[in-house]
C-alpha cells in the first residue's frame, strides 16, 4: 500500500515513507559516516603505520634469518604496543570530531553504537 510522499515539510528529510490507513512509517537511510582527517592528524597516523610496517618488515626479515625466538617475540611485542597506541589514536580522534560533534542526537547514538561494537571486538 505505498504511496507518494505528501509534501509535508516534516517528511523533508525522509528517504521513503509507508502508509498504513492514518499511520506513517517513517524510514531513513542512515549514510555511513566518513571522516576527513586535518592534514597534520592524517599525517601524523600516516607515520605511525609506515613504522609499524617497517617493525612488521623486519619481523619478516628475523624470520627468514633464523633469529633467535626470543628477539622476534620482543619485536613482535613491540609492533603490538604500537598498534595499540594507533588505534587508541584513531578512537579518541573518532569520539572527539566524529560522535562529539555528529549533526544530531541519533547519528551520535548510531555512531556510539557502532564504536562499542568494533570495541568489543578490540578487546578480545
Amino acid at each position: 500500500m505505498d504511496r507518494k510522499i505528501p509534501p509535508y515539510p516534516f517528511l523533508a528529510s525522509v528517504d521513503f515513507a509507508v502508509f498504513y490507513g492514518a499511520a506513517i512509517v517513517v524510514f531513513f537511510a542512515m549514510k555511513k559516516h566518513t571522516h576527513v582527517h586535518p592534514p597534520a592528524e592524517k599525517r601524523a597516523l600516516q607515520i605511525r603505520l609506515r613504522k609499524i610496517a617497517g617493525q612488521i618488515g623486519a619481523i619478516e626479515r628475523m624470520v627468514e634469518e633464523d633469529r633467535d625466538c626470543t628477539d622476534v617475540l620482543t619485536q613482535v611485542v613491540s609492533v603490538r604496543k604500537a598498534l595499540k597506541s594507533f588505534a587508541e589514536v584513531v578512537i579518541r580522534q573518532h569520539t572527539k570530531d566524529c560522535i562529539e560533534h555528529a549533526s544530531d542526537p541519533r547519528e551520535s547514538q548510531k555512531m556510539l553504537r557502532e564504536l562499542l561494537t568494533v570495541l568489543e571486538r578490540y578487546v578480545e
